[in-house]
Formats: C-alpha cells, structure tokens, sequence
C-alpha cells in the first residue's frame, strides 16, 4: 500500500490510498480509500508508517502514548466503597498513604484476590494490571509496604470495629453470628490446631473464625480463635463484646442449634440478659410432637406457623412452622430410597428364586 497525489487540473490534487498487485503477469493498482480531506500532518505521519520509518512529531507539542489500563470496574468498586463511607472507618490519625494502601488492599481483594507480593506487583505503577494503583495515586508499592499496612490494620481492628458497631448496631436489634474455619498448610501460626473440618480436612491444622454481623449482614467484628475450639465455646467471647466494647444492654443474639446450646443459653446469654433465637435439636422436636405434646400436625391445617408453649421451655417462645418445599424435598429422597431399596430386593428375589444354584440363608441372600 502506498499513498498517491493525483493531479486534478485546476483543483486540489486527490490523496489516494492505493494498493499494488499483479494479474495475469501484469501490475495494477487499485484504490482502496480517498485521503483528501485528512490533514496534511496526518498523510504524512500515515506516509512515514507505511513506509516504515520512525514516527514524526506531529506539529510542535508532539504526541505521546501511554498505557490503557483496565479501569471500569476499579471506578465501580471504588465508587460503591466510598458511597458507603469504608474509607472513612479507617483511622485519620495514620498517614494518608497508608490509608490509601489499606483501601487499595481491599478493594483489590474484592477485584482480583491474590497474594501479597501479587497484589503489590498489580497495585505498582510499572507493573500494574489495572488502574487502582493509579486511581489512588501508589506510585511505587512493594511488598514490605503491604505487610506492614496489613499489621497496622490488625492494630486498629478494635478501632474500625467500634467505628462500624457505632453505625449499625442499636439496642434492641438483632445481632447474627456464626462461625467456620479454614485449614493451614504452614507451621508457624500460634492459634493452628487440629479439630472438626468444614473443609474436610482432618490431616491439616486449622482456625475457627467468628463473624458478627447485623440484622442486615453487614459484617460488624471478626475473630480469630484455636483451631480446636467449639462453636458454642466461643460465644462468651462474643458477648462481652457487645456489652463492654459496644455498650449494647438488649440484644437479640440469632445463631444455629449447634452454637446456641442449652448449656450455653443457661450458662452465658441468660445471666448476660441476652436474649435470643435459635433452634431446637431433632430429639426435641420428637418430644414436642410425641403422642399428647404441644406439637400436632393439626395446627398446620390452616396454617403454616404457630406458637406453642412448653414446660420444658418456662419463659420461652416456640414457634413451629411447616416448610411445604422442605416437606417435599424429603418426600422426593424417601421415594428415592424405596425405589432403590425395592430394586435391589427386586434381584436378590430374583437370586433366591432361579432355578439353577439360588441363594440360602440369610447370609448369602443379604
């Protein structure tokens, strides 16, 4: 391709964007655009690259090019963080860059989670995989900068918690909390042991994490305990979180039948004035619904909750309902199970019924 100036009689020449080929041993052109209307400093720059030299300036300022980052969802999720006031959580008393790392660290968390030295390497300017770094103006970040931003922060975990249960947590409310645990591949962390595994791994050491949260879900305080710790073992702590640090006197405590024990309920939440909601075990629930108990399948015959009241439960309020999707989820496996069950009756039948070497006894029916 080559660019051509066409004399046109007493007009401007035409600037043509032409192409060369060979048809049947001859060489023609073609012309593949019409330049005229371009600027002359643009034909030329556009001259010089089909050609192949070094790019010219283009008038006295020049160009310059610079690097296109990803930058759409970086201005989204600092746009979200900042509408719901995180970065004003963080203490103001630090330097302004170390806050600036603190909120590129979890904003890069949410974006494209990684380890330190990685999110160091995407958050510096020369190496940068988006434009966050940029967007708070880093500069420069090593990995030495983010360890010891993620210590400061650990300092101040009991600072940004009273910040957050300032502006969430009331009298009266319900509180949430749960806990899991996650398992360790190193050998240094004080609080890994060895206990139950949700992650089904029993050959690692592990740590139990608590999280409390508001009505809402919005995350409130986080723990961090032995990794052979009880769920229902690390509700006291949780307590005397709300009453001393947040000052709350009436909560509602929500949590699953495997934390909020009996044992804890009389233990700790009732001598901490705190009420709560939970759940009751299996074996209990047959007790309420055994012949003459509180609990008949009659009450859900217009309903799909009621209350009930119990002995075994002075000063309790239960509250039964039945689950139509529940019910039929359970109905669908237990016809699963007999379908099953009665196929393989089906061929041991069949076993003990043939007519060449059938099946004997118990043993060798089963």
């Amino acid at each position: 391709m080559y660019v051509a100036t066409i004399p046109n009689r007493g007009s401007p020449p035409a600037i043509l964007l032409r192409q060369s080929y060979r048809e049947a041993g001859k060489t023609k052109n073609r012309t593949l655009a019409n330049l005229s209307d371009w600027p002359s400093e643009r034909i030329e720059l556009f001259r010089a690259l089909l050609r192949g030299d070094p790019l010219a300036l283009i008038g006295d300022n020049g160009f310059e090019i610079q690097r296109s980052l990803p930058h759409g969802h970086v201005l989204a999720a600092l746009t979200v963080a900042r509408r719901i006031g995180l970065d004003d959580l963080l203490p103001r008393r630090a330097p302004p860059r170390r806050r600036d790392l603190a909120l590129a660290l979890i904003v890069a968390r949410l974006l494209d989670p990684a380890a330190k030295l990685a999110t160091a390497r995407m958050l510096d300017t020369a190496t940068a995989s988006h434009s966050l770094g940029q967007a708070l103006g880093l500069g420069s970040v090593t990995a030495r900068e983010i360890y010891t931003t993620l210590d400061w922060l650990g300092s101040e975990q009991s600072f940004i918690e009273n910040q957050l249960a300032r502006r969430h947590l009331k009298n009266g409310m319900l509180v949430l909390y749960d806990v899991t645990s996650t398992y360790l591949e190193g050998r240094r962390c004080p609080l890994a042991r060895y206990g139950y595994s949700r992650d089904s791994r029993g050959d690692r050491p592990q740590l139990v994490v608590g999280l409390l949260c508001a009505a809402d879900g919005c995350p409130v305080a986080v723990e961090v305990f032995e990794g052979n710790t009880a769920d229902p073992a690390t509700v006291a702590s949780q307590i005397a979180k709300l009453k001393q640090r947040f000052r709350l006197r009436h909560v509602v405590l929500v949590g699953d039948r495997g934390m909020l024990t009996s044992a804890r309920i009389e233990q700790t939440l009732r001598p901490a004035g705190l009420d709560w909601i939970s759940a009751l075990r299996s074996s209990a629930i047959r007790q309420l619904a055994a012949e003459g108990g509180p609990l008949q399948l009659s009450l859900f015959d217009t309903r799909d909750m009621a209350e009930i009241s119990s002995p075994d439960y002075p000063g309790e309020r239960l509250v039964v309902c039945r689950n139509p999707l529940l019910a039929e989820e359970r109905r669908r496996k237990r016809d699963e199970l007999l379908a099953l069950t009665e196929a393989d009756l089906g061929k041991i039948e069949a076993r003990v019924g043939r007519a060449k070497n059938p099946l004997r006894g118990a043993v060798n029916a089963g």
